[in-house]
Formats: structure tokens, C-alpha cells, sequence
């Protein structure tokens, strides 16, 4: 299958505003705020995305089920071994900072869940390994409607569950959700499922009639909306701070759409290449920010933390460090790999 290096291109800007959106403050500064809501198209992309290659490669695979039970298996142990490595982290700072560490270590363990450890993918630092989790549910549910020939009805489905997950977020002035909406259910299985589609359906193939500029046109209009949808609802209606918006379906659908469309877009481009290690990234750059935070409070310049120069320079270190960070486990894996098989 050849690779689509307009979607790695896409996933460098992804990649950035979750970064960005984990560095900056959110407060009452409009333009953070701005920010903020911007980069909220990011997750959803990256679970299109995920959703898109795995319809691929089940169209070019004679074993669903073996390609499934690999995939599945291959993003379990990507977060059984980050969870671990969040959890050991967690106790290493309890440690040196606690002044009861036997009790506050038992009072760690005992927050865990089990919910919250096989479905939500929560309490450790690590909270952006949600993600994981809910990708996994999401691709478990999708295999189990392909195989039912019921996909078109997941989508649906996935997208009333969608709708209805935003009065757990931005919508929550009109009904307050008592669940919540940051996961496989509400957000991870509409967006894998679009993507599924459109790779899987061949509607899309008339995206193709649609110019590149009347696309560029709908991501700007959708981004925009996006940014006004968030401020209305937040600012003006008092609403919860959201984490997407019924503007997010569309804005994702078009700039999936606009990839699918270019697909040389990036091609050889050093950004496109960070990209590819968008996921990488996404598992280790929480470390990082927490190491930084950790500095700044060691060298008492917690107050200039909230600097916008201090912040960008943040952001980019953070990537920069995550994306060497990642290269290097992931070559020191194949060297390892080698060594074992050669043994």
C-alpha cells in the first residue's frame, strides 16, 4: 500500500497543536484562547487517520481476523508498557517529594479502577494515553459491525453517540452529561469509523471532483467556525471548556478529504517525517512537559511559565525531544530485535 505523505504532513500540525494544547494555559487571554480552540481538530484526525490505514490494510490483508487480533495486540502493549512507565514515574516524584511516602503511595494505587485502566486510560500523568484506549475499543466495535456488513449503521450510530457526547463538554449549559464523553464511545469511534469509510466506501471517490482551493476554502471556513462555536458556547453561554465540536465533524471530514485528495503533499519534507512519528510523539511528549515544569519549579521561575516566547520555545523543545526520544527506543527496539533473533 503506498503511503499517503499528505496525512503524516497533516499529522505534523496535528501533533504540534496537542503539544500546544498541553503547554499553554487556558485562560482568560483571547488569543490563548484562540489557540486553544484551534488545535482542537487534532485527536479527532488522529483517530480518522487510525481508522483509515486499518481499513486499508483489512482490504489488502486475505486474513481479517489475524491482521485484527495483530493490530489490536501491537496497541495494547504500546500502552501496557507506557502505563507502566507513566505509573513508575509517578512513584519516583511521589517519593522525593512526599512526606508520607508509604501512605501516599497506597492512597495512588487505590485511586486506580479498573474502568479507568482497561477502558478510560486514566490516573497517571500520563492522561494523554487515553487515547490508546479508546482506540483500541473503537477498532474492537468497528471489526465486530465489518464482519456484521453493518459498518454504514456504525456510522450513524458513532455520530448520534458524537452529538450526544457534547453535552458531557461544550453543550453541557443545556444538559449536563452525567458521563464522561472523552472517549472510545463519544468520540473514538465515530471519528476511526469515518475514516474506516473512507476507506472502505467508494462514495468518496467523487471527493475527487472537488478542487484543491475549494477544499483549502472549507478547512479555513471550519477552523474558523470551529474557533467561534468554542467561543460562544464557553465565553458567552457560560458553557464547559470543550474538547470538540459539532464543527470539528466537518472540519476533520474536509482536511481527511483534502489529504485523501494530495496525496504527495509533504513528500520528502522533514516535517512530513515527524509526522510519521506523530503517535511516538503523542505517548512521550507528557514526560517532557512534566520534566520542564519540573525544572522551572526547582529554579523558583514558575512565574515566567506563562511567558508566550517561554511557551513556544516549550512546544518546540518538547516535540524536538520526544521525536529523538521515540527514534531512539525505536532503534535500540530493532537493534535489540536482531540481537535476539541472531542469538
Amino acid at each position: 500500500m503506498e503511503r499517503n505523505n499528505a496525512i503524516d504532513f497533516i499529522k505534523f500540525f496535528a501533533i504540534f497543536s496537542v503539544v500546544v494544547i498541553h503547554v499553554f494555559p487556558r485562560d482568560n487571554q483571547i488569543g490563548l484562547f484562540i489557540l486553544d480552540n484551534f488545535s482542537r481538530f487534532a485527536v479527532p484526525f488522529f483517530f480518522t487517520a487510525s481508522g483509515y490505514l486499518f481499513g486499508k490494510k483489512i482490504m489488502h490483508t486475505r486474513d481479517s481476523i489475524d491482521y485484527f487480533k495483530r493490530y489490536i495486540i501491537k496497541i495494547l502493549k504500546l500502552y501496557v508498557c507506557w502505563l507502566f512507565f507513566y505509573m513508575m514515574y509517578d512513584v519516583l516524584i511521589l517519593y522525593k517529594v512526599a512526606t508520607d511516602a508509604p501512605k501516599e503511595f497506597e492512597q495512588y494505587i487505590n485511586q486506580f479502577s479498573f474502568l479507568d485502566l482497561i477502558y478510560y486510560g486514566t490516573g497517571t500523568s500520563g492522561y494523554q494515553l487515553w487515547f490508546l484506549t479508546a482506540l483500541i475499543w473503537s477498532v474492537i466495535i468497528l471489526f465486530v459491525f465489518l464482519k456484521l456488513k453493518k459498518v454504514k449503521l456504525l456510522l450513524i450510530i458513532s455520530l448520534i453517540l458524537n452529538l450526544l457526547g457534547l453535552f458531557g463538554q461544550s453543550y453541557s449549559m443545556f444538559y449536563d452529561f452525567p458521563l464522561s464523553t472523552r472517549d472510545a464511545l463519544f468520540i473514538g469511534l465515530f471519528y476511526t469509523t469515518l475514516g474506516f469509510f473512507f476507506a472502505y466506501n467508494k462514495f468518496f471517490e467523487k471527493s475527487k471532483s472537488i478542487t484543491a482551493k475549494t477544499y483549502l476554502l472549507l478547512i479555513f471556513i471550519f477552523f474558523t467556525v470551529q474557533v467561534l462555536e468554542g467561543y460562544l458556547l464557553e465565553k458567552v453561554l457560560s458553557g464547559s471548556h470543550g474538547e470538540y465540536f459539532i464543527s470539528t465533524i466537518f472540519l476533520t471530514t474536509f482536511l481527511f478529504l483534502f489529504a485523501l485528495n494530495n496525496t504527495t503533499l509533504g513528500k520528502d519534507l522533514f516535517i512530513t517525517k515527524v509526522g510519521g512519528r506523530a503517535l511516538g510523539i503523542y505517548i512521550v511528549h507528557v514526560v517532557f512537559i512534566n520534566i520542564f515544569d519540573l525544572i522551572l519549579s526547582a529554579l523558583k521561575m514558575d512565574r515566567i511559565s506563562d511567558n508566550l516566547f517561554l511557551k513556544l520555545f516549550e512546544t518546540l523543545l518538547i516535540i524536538s525531544m520526544s521525536y529523538i526520544c521515540y527514534d531512539l527506543l525505536q532503534y535500540f527496539k530493532r537493534r535489540l530485535s536482531k540481537l535476539i533473533k541472531t542469538s
